[in-house]
């Protein structure tokens, strides 16, 4: 929107229709959700990582699917990437602020489950 002018919810409701399988909010709220989108999100919370970081802190994650993870929040504006122009080449990924506003309900989500489930050796 230019003009800084915000959209009603009227709008929202009438051009994001998630129930619609056109609707593009839907792919984001699917990349999100997926088995591995929230895992990336809540790894990135706090401090932008390497791939390899990354792949180390979320176990259970092959590098195909951390890459076709990242690759689709890269896309949809979630993530950033920066590549280091080095051999071989290192790339990094943060949250962009659209990232942050949309992982920090699902890093709540986390810790209250975390909070209310028995201690454990693994967690």
């Amino acid at each position: 929107m230019s003009g800084g002018v915000q959209p009603t919810r009227a709008e929202v409701d009438k051009r994001y229709d998630v129930f619609h399988t056109d609707c593009p909010a839907r792919d984001v709220v699917d990349h999100v959700t997926s088995r591995w989108g929230v895992w990336v999100l809540i790894s990135l919370r706090s401090n932008s990582l390497r791939f390899y970081e990354l792949r180390e802190s979320i176990q259970g994650i092959s590098e195909k699917m951390l890459a076709q993870t990242l690759r689709a929040l890269v896309q949809d504006g979630l993530v950033w990437r920066q590549v280091e122009p080095t051999t071989p080449p290192q790339v990094t990924y943060g949250l962009t602020e659209f990232g942050g506003d949309v992982g920090e309900p699902l890093s709540e989500l986390f810790d209250r489950i975390t909070r209310r489930l028995a201690p454990s050796d693994t967690g």
